[in-house]
């Protein structure tokens, strides 16, 4: 158990952390009416590398599943069918927050239906 005086320490330190998280990129990158060209390309990268990451980690027990053959299919349906209307969905509409939400409410819908 912590005393009043380590609660306080703690949370003065957690305090300044967060100040500083969000102060600081206006700090540092708040130059004029442009934005610096490392977080022009950031903006543009991550964004595909962290959807590729986030599919890598969302399908890994699946192909898992895929590699044990016909029995394993069944586990795999649901992920590949959420994963084509995502894609489906971001096409047509250009939408992250629709194509996500979307695939999302798809997936748990056909692992509740007991469809699979």
């Amino acid at each position: 158990m912590l005393t009043p005086v380590q609660a306080i320490g703690s949370i003065a330190v957690m305090a300044a952390v967060t100040f500083l998280t969000r102060a600081l990129p206006f700090l540092l990158f708040d130059r004029g009416d442009h934005p610096p060209k490392l977080v022009i390309y950031l903006g543009r990268v991550l964004p595909p590398a962290v959807i590729a990451m986030l599919i890598v980690y969302c399908l890994r027990d699946n192909l898992i599943a895929l590699v044990q053959g016909p029995a394993g299919l069944a586990g795999w349906l649901p992920a590949a069918i959420a994963c084509a209307a995502v894609a489906a969905l971001h096409l047509w509409k250009h939408n992250n927050l629709l194509s996500i939400f979307g695939g999302t409410v798809l997936y748990m819908a056909l692992v509740q239906s007991g469809l699979f």
